[in-house]
């Protein structure tokens, strides 16, 4: 009897769910006709995972052009009791962007403009749909660029913001959470918030830009952000060290880092990992640990990291140093 009276209140629920997302859907139709989707194959692109998690996709794709849309969306979601994701350029291998309760996925693809560079303050606002590639290659004209590297160029700089990207330059640029110096967010009860203003020497209130980045979506949708630039380095060098022991390369890295050589990327690959890489891309390297560096500076400061790094690897163990 208990089994046969949770079985129908579940029924219940479900069907209470279902009739809401489908009042949702028609909100959403009326407010922004062909800007909202629901065809199967959209709805499956828009939660599309490379893990082990089955494709979970939303009830409805909208295709977002500004704040306002944003807010419209969030106070029928919150009306209706429907879950909200919010799409950036689909690049996370994690799930982030399935819907296992169904819902709105919000794409942000209309959304990528570069509103201001501030050249001088070396900072600059973008909407969340902005690319890392657009971003860049915008701003290559300027001798700056935006060095958070996830390893997706095609990544948008919202979506990395939710996630607090960080990639391979994050040992001398550090992650988004260093990088994002204010934001424009739409909160759950579709208020508007911005969480900084552009003066960096301030200490007045909660630190909100901190607590958004990396909160994937759950405590804010992101339609503004303003983000860190680096003048892009007079000289870029990079080199492979294969070690003869793991142990010898992590004290070549914990050395680097204590002498501050501001080696801007580090990535080790253990002997299985080279194994592996070998079997697929045939490159025919040492099965040992290996460090995969690159330096940045002026043609000088360049090569005297090279060379500092070079005396380290080799008291510790590297094998070559190329």
């Amino acid at each position: 009897s208990a089994a046969v009276s949770l079985w129908d209140h579940k029924m219940t629920t479900s069907a209470a769910k279902s009739r809401e997302i489908s009042t949702a859907l028609k909100a959403l139709k009326q407010r922004f006709g062909e800007r909202m989707h629901t065809s199967e194959a959209l709805r499956r692109q828009h939660a599309h995972t490379l893990t082990w998690l089955a494709n979970q996709p939303p009830d409805a794709v909208v295709f977002i052009e500004n704040t306002q849309d944003v807010v419209d969306v969030v106070q029928i979601a919150r009306e209706y009791c429907a879950p909200i994701i919010p799409f950036g350029a689909g690049t996370s291998l994690e799930g982030h962007i399935n819907a296992p309760e169904g819902g709105i996925s919000l794409d942000f693809a209309g959304m990528n403009k570069i509103l201001q560079v501030n050249e001088r303050d070396l900072d600059c606002v973008v909407e969340p749909g902005v690319s890392r590639r657009q971003l860049n290659e915008y701003l290559r004209d300027r001798g700056l660029f935006f060095p958070v590297d996830p390893g997706a160029e095609e990544a948008t700089i919202g979506g990395m913001a939710a996630t607090r990207a960080s990639g391979t330059n994050a040992v001398k640029y550090g992650t988004m959470r260093e990088n994002v110096l204010n934001c424009t967010a739409v909160l759950a009860d579709g208020s508007v918030i911005k969480t900084g203003q552009r003066a960096r020497k301030s200490s007045a209130g909660y630190d909100l830009t901190r607590l958004l980045v990396g909160s994937e979506g759950t405590l804010g949708i992101f339609t503004e952000l303003t983000v860190r630039l680096y003048g892009i380095p007079e000289r870029i060098l990079a080199a492979v060290c294969p070690f003869r022991t793991l142990e010898g390369a992590c004290n070549a890295v914990i050395q680097s880092i204590q002498l501050g050589l501001g080696v801007a990327r580090m990535e080790l690959l253990d002997e299985t990992q080279i194994y592996a890489v070998n079997v697929h891309s045939k490159l025919g390297l040492e099965e040992s640990p290996t460090l995969f560096l690159e330096f940045h500076g002026t043609e000088v400061s360049a090569r005297d990291q090279v060379e500092m790094f070079r005396q380290l690897a080799e008291a510790e163990g590297a094998i070559r140093f190329d």
